[in-house]
């Protein structure tokens, strides 16, 4: 198969149904697909057709893989939340009397009672933290990224708006 005639019938798949896909499938590895999506059905079906016509994987590469797949730490499970999640209608950073959730203690941030400072636009900021948020200008803030966004208009990453360095960096 010359490569004009694989690129055309790998063009051909991108306008099967999804049905059709299946059939052709069947054909190509013998067995009913075990999926039903449409864009993973083309990929398997384009990858097969092409190791066909042009050489699969060499048994070396296989046996690489192999290892490297049984090696690799493998999730069975979803990670269990820790921290409840975000009431329908609150702003996740906002601080409000009424959010649901409060802010989730960190360990790379400074203790209740600091203050932060920093200059910007030849303005001195003024930060303290609480035990459940932060507090500028009178405000309650629920993240420091949520008040660099106050401040500037733009989304920042608070830490590095404040120069908090992260646990294990040198500053």
């Amino acid at each position: 198969m010359t490569s004009t005639e694989l690129e055309g019938e790998v063009a051909l798949l991108r306008i099967m149904t999804t049905g059709e896909l299946r059939a052709k499938y069947l054909e190509v590895f013998g067995e009913a697909s075990p999926s039903r999506h449409r864009e993973r059905l083309v990929r398997r079906i384009a990858w097969k057709i092409q190791a066909l016509a042009e050489g699969d994987l060499s048994e070396r590469a296989r046996r690489r893989a192999e290892e490297i797949a049984n090696d690799a730490d493998l999730r069975i499970r979803m990670p269990v939340r820790k921290s409840p999640a975000p009431a329908i209608g609150t702003a996740a950073t906002a601080f409000s009397p009424e959010a649901k959730t409060a802010a989730v203690p960190r360990r790379n941030l400074p203790r209740a009672g600091t203050v932060i400072t920093k200059n910007y636009h030849g303005r001195q900021l003024r930060v303290v933290t609480r035990e459940n948020g932060f507090e500028f200008e009178n405000q309650r803030f629920g993240s420091l990224s949520a008040i660099a966004r106050h401040i500037t208009g733009t989304q920042w990453n608070g830490n590095r708006f404040f120069g908090i360095a992260a646990k294990g960096d040198a500053k």
